[in-house]
């Protein structure tokens, strides 16, 4: 019988004897698209448990509990901030702040406090969630806490901060500026062009330097291609058509690749003439 047809007690009593990932979150997909009233008090109760894995079964059910605007979302927000005060536990606590991450877009100012209290916990899971939960949200505080991230040891919380300070707000001040550049030589290549991105997003002209750079070197993805298109500079034509050319005939470039490379290349060529660049537009605070 498909895990479709099981009742919702047989899906939460095989989530708590579960030993596979995979069959977890198909039994967790499952009950998320069941959103009601019985399953949302038997959710809460498993997040109320002594146990930490059905404290975690109970929040990750809750994080996307039926489709927006979901019917429980307000009772869920206030369950996951009643937990924040009281958990220790490293991966139930992710878990809590990747469920607000989906939850987000509302957040009120003592709530974005209550988040931002953990800037300065070094537990990776705990920096790790932390950094989903501020996604997206424009404000003072979060992205002060963002900025702090983008410089942490650990390669993919500088990735994802300098990802959420640089393309996922549109806020242009000094102090965003700053941490992006603070990346831009970055080891980790990830994070080293989404600062070159966010930079470029911002019309800040310095940053051409540093794309011509990265054409020179060969060795960039994608996110190069949109930071171009970003700053909308036509005088980076040449340098990408110098790579369209030594790309011919190598049969170790990824075909893909190509093609987006020569679609940035048309994009830019359409692009109004004249449409000049500036470290020095009016920022937001």
């Amino acid at each position: 019988m498909s895990r479709k047809n099981w009742t919702d007690d047989k899906l939460l009593l095989r989530l708590i004897n579960n030993k596979s990932e995979r069959t977890r979150w198909e039994n967790i997909s499952v009950l998320r698209k069941r959103p009601s009233e019985a399953l949302f008090l038997k959710c809460v109760e498993l997040t109320k448990s002594e146990d930490p894995k059905k404290r975690k079964i109970g929040i990750d059910i809750l994080a996307q509990f039926g489709l927006p605007p979901r019917p429980f979302l307000n009772q869920s927000i206030k369950v996951f901030f009643d937990l924040l005060q009281t958990e220790t536990d490293p991966k139930v606590l992710m878990a809590l702040l990747y469920a607000i991450s989906h939850n987000n877009s509302d957040l009120n100012q003592s709530q974005i406090q209550e988040l931002c209290r953990f800037s300065n916990n070094d537990n990776e899971y705990i920096k790790e969630g932390l950094v989903a939960a501020l996604l997206g949200i424009d404000d003072p505080q979060a992205i002060k806490t963002l900025i702090q991230l983008s410089s942490d040891r650990l390669s993919h919380i500088r990735d994802w901060a300098t990802f959420g300070i640089g393309t996922q707000i549109d806020r242009n001040n000094k102090k965003i500026r700053e941490a992006l550049w603070n990346r831009v030589n970055d080891r980790h290549q990830d994070t080293k062009l989404e600062a070159i991105l966010g930079l470029a997003k911002r019309k800040d002209s310095r940053v051409k330097d540093i794309i011509i750079r990265e054409l020179i070197d060969g060795e960039f993805g994608s996110i190069l291609f949109e930071a171009i298109i970003e700053l909308e500079d036509k005088e980076l034509l040449p340098h990408l058509e110098t790579v369209l050319e030594s790309s011919k005939n190598n049969n170790d470039i990824n075909v893909e690749w190509i093609e987006e490379l020569k679609l940035c290349i048309q994009d830019l060529k359409e692009l109004p003439d004249k449409r000049k660049t500036t470290h020095n537009t009016k920022p937001n605070s």
